[in-house]
């Protein structure tokens, strides 16, 4: 085909610098909902919650992101039905167009889901710019189900862990004391969470396969390594009664603090193992068609190539590092006043729902589970503790990120199109 022998190196550049600018993108808006609740609360710093996000964000998009990362690739449209020209300049499409939406909303300081972006992207190109038979509608059920179920689950989840702090700390006669007997048991399951999903879905890309008692057990192992440092951390605190005069619990929140500072790590590298997704989903595929020059399948079985993987943390990165700061403040000051026991709920729940998704394949979006989070910690405070304008803004955001992504991707392959065929 003229479109490979002609310009192979040119789509291939192309495809490089929109998917980074995607990642980009995702690091800009997306990684708020990582790290909004640490700095929101005051457990962290702007400046300490942006270091830890990078470091934690790309060992969780090069590390575990392989797995979701197929279903971007090839669950949504068929690649049978699409001709290999058309895919590549598809994808690219997709690439920008939500790329794009994520620059307009980072600049704004909106939070919008960056797995509604891509989605829409995907499916504008593939049903206006190919064929409406192009589009696995069934596959599209299950992720559409996922934006309504993330968020009812991880509610639940951040329910529960806030009325189990109440119940087993807050609530008490002794709660400093309370505090820094049962949170090293939350620190354990942080880290027990975050390492089984890494062993067993997250590294067989690296050639590292374990069973599962084998993940089970070094999961554990993880856990009590996480635990034993944070009670290393806890043993340094001591009790403020100065500050406690002030406020009953401020020496128990100096403790939740501490576990702050494990969520928001677990919570980096939940997010990066799921929404690299969706900067370099569709890159790979593009990469897989270019390598076969067009012929035969689409690269469908091939697996994500590890620079592909690099090539979005780096982006992820690099967003966070120069627009992250904006969607922070958003989402960390403007839902709900936040505490730092309040912040480990909300963000343990996240990093729990986001983790179990993209263990099965499952690309939930973060901004919609982070908010379901901090809504069931926010009811069980009473509806009151809500910023409802702020919280019907959000929603609002999530409705019409889907069809603009879908509307700039028409356009970008229309554009792209008229110039390569």
């Amino acid at each position: 085909m003229s479109l490979f022998t002609d310009y192979a190196f040119v789509l291939l550049v192309l495809a490089c610098l929109f998917g980074f600018f995607m990642a980009w993108g995702v690091g800009a808006n997306d990684v708020a909902n990582a790290m909004g609740t640490s700095v929101g609360s005051r457990a962290l710093t702007i400046k300490q919650a942006i270091l830890i996000a990078m470091v934690f964000e790309f060992c969780g998009a090069y590390l575990a992101g392989g797995q979701v990362t197929e279903t971007i690739k090839n669950g949504i449209v068929d690649a049978s039905a699409i001709s290999p020209d058309l895919m590549v300049l598809g994808m690219l499409s997709a690439l920008l167009a939500a790329g794009t939406w994520l620059m307009v909303a980072s600049i704004k300081g909106w939070p919008v889901s960056t797995t509604h972006s891509i989605v829409g992207a995907v499916i504008g190109f593939a049903a206006v710019g190919v064929s409406v038979d192009a589009v696995h509608w069934d596959a599209i059920g299950p992720i559409v189900a996922s934006w309504v179920v993330s968020p009812v689950l991880s509610g639940l989840v951040a329910f529960g862990l806030f009325m189990s702090v109440q119940k087993l700390i807050i609530d008490t006669d002794a709660p400093y004391r309370n505090a820094k007997r049962y949170v090293p048991f939350y620190m354990f399951a942080t880290g027990f969470m975050v390492a089984i999903m890494t062993l067993s879905k997250g590294l067989k890309h690296l050639g590292l396969d374990l069973n599962t008692g084998e993940s089970l057990l070094l999961a554990v192992g993880a856990g009590s390594l996480v635990m034993l440092l944070g009670v290393a951390l806890l043993s340094r605190i001591r009790v403020d009664e100065e500050a406690d005069r002030a406020f009953h619990f401020a020496s128990v929140e100096k403790v939740f603090a501490v576990l702050m500072i494990f969520t928001a790590c677990a919570m980096a590298f939940a997010h990066g193992s799921n929404d690299v997704a969706n900067a370099v989903g569709p890159l790979a595929a593009i990469v897989g068609v270019l390598e076969s020059q067009g012929a035969g399948e689409i690269a469908a079985k091939s697996a994500v190539p590890g620079w592909v993987l690099l090539l979005g943390a780096i982006g992820i990165v690099v967003g966070l590092a120069t627009y992250g700061y904006k969607v922070i403040a958003t989402i960390g000051k403007e839902i709900t006043e936040l505490t730092p026991s309040r912040g480990f709920a909300a963000e343990l729940a996240t990093a729990s729902t986001v983790v179990g998704a993209s263990a099965i394949g499952l690309p939930v979006s973060t901004t919609h589970t982070l908010v379901g989070a901090v809504l069931g910690i926010g009811i069980a405070r009473g509806i009151g503790a809500l910023n409802l304008g702020v919280v019907g803004r959000i929603f609002i955001s999530w409705l019409i990120t889907l069809p603009i992504g879908a509307l700039l991707s028409i356009v970008f392959f229309l554009i792209l199109r008229g110039i390569f065929l």
